[in-house]
């Protein structure tokens, strides 16, 4: 069997010092699959948590790591229509994008626009489509709802805002912040950074709050008049349900799709509050989905990646490269992900590396 190289756990799990650059075999396509060449790929927090073994991959999943990639069509399975060998393409997958090949139904491919860089194209597909199932699928969003977005300067949370926008709703986006404490809605000169970026940008947030300085459940009900948020997107978990409760509005909507500051509920949240807002609460995790599920058709996202940067790059969703790394220093691109330090997307590219 041929063999490729790829981006390898010793031990299969553990510390970041683990990850290392290894030959593995190559995929071979099999019936409406085809073979891409990648080019770059994203960072996401599941790397992470599956890196750390806190995230079991799904059976018959590749346990190499990296859910989202760009490069070159190289080889078509039995029965592939759609693409011919030398496509400029982009896609999501299940697992297997730390590497210089990966196997993907022919489904889940997009063509790569020519505006488009490649680093650019391998930073949408994980963040914009979970933005777009959260927020349409799952969150019904329409003009003048008020979106609540945690964790805002992350790759999703800059994706959901935008998309919020988009819809006409009111976005207020909620970041963590670890060393010097961010400014609140009214801002300090001194540590402005990531709350004035996401009001700054082009359909970004209307409002900020900075939860380890501000109750952010407080500041919701001063920015809606008390009416209360329609939509929280949420990736904390335990230390913001019972404030996420107490945010929403009747007939509210949250979705959670991580659970970073832990799994176990807060004693603070009693259940009366569910029955009388009439609170619908979704877990989404698009990993784990189906493959016809995760095909885009499905998803209404080939509609919805025409505003991702436009036809020509002018359009009203954009993508937020933060850093680009090649993929020798992958330690510090997990590195730089895990101390929060970026506004934006982490994107590796890979080069040729000598055995």
């Amino acid at each position: 069997m041929s063999k490729m190289r790829a981006v390898l756990i010793k031990g299969g799990q553990g510390p970041v010092e683990n990850l290392y650059i290894g030959e593995t075999d190559k995929p071979i396509p099999t019936k409406g699959q085809v073979l891409v060449k990648i080019v770059a790929f994203g960072l996401n927090r599941t790397d992470l948590a599956q890196r750390q073994g806190k995230f079991p991959v799904p059976p018959g999943v590749s346990s190499i790591l990296g859910l989202e990639f760009s490069g070159r069509v190289t080889e078509l399975g039995e029965g592939v229509t759609r693409w011919a060998v030398g496509d400029e393409v982009f896609g999501l997958a299940s697992g297997g994008a730390y590497a210089e090949f990966i196997n993907c139904d022919e489904g889940l491919l997009l063509k790569k626009p020519n505006h488009l860089s490649w680093v650019d194209a391998a930073s949408i597909p994980e963040n914009y489509i979970t933005a777009y199932q959260t927020l349409v699928k799952y969150g019904e969003v329409k003009k003048g709802d008020h979106v609540l977005v945690h964790a805002g300067a992350s790759g999703v949370g800059i994706a959901a805002i935008q998309t919020a926008r988009e819809s006409g709703s009111c976005v207020l986006a909620e970041y963590v912040s670890h060393g010097a404490h961010r400014a609140t809605i009214t801002a300090t000169a001194s540590t402005t950074e990531k709350l004035d970026w996401l009001r700054s940008i082009p359909n970004g947030a209307t409002h900020t709050v900075n939860y380890r300085t501000e109750d952010f459940a407080a500041e919701v009900g001063k920015t809606t008049n008390g009416r209360g948020i329609d939509i929280v997107i949420d990736v904390v978990g335990q230390s913001h349900w019972a404030k996420n409760i107490q945010s929403l509005a009747i007939d509210g909507r949250m979705i959670m799709l991580a659970a970073l500051s832990g799994g176990n509920l807060s004693p603070q949240s009693t259940l009366a509050r569910y029955f009388t807002k009439r609170l619908r609460i979704q877990g989404s995790t698009l990993r784990s989905r189906s493959l016809q599920y995760q095909i885009y058709g499905d998803l209404g996202f080939r509609n919805f990646i025409d505003k991702v940067t436009g036809a020509n790059g002018g359009g009203p969703i954009r993508t937020y490269i933060h850093k680009v790394y090649p993929w020798t220093e992958i330690q510090s691109a997990h590195r730089e992900m895990a101390d929060n330090k970026n506004i934006g997307k982490i994107v590796v590219e890979i080069q040729s590396v000598r055995t």
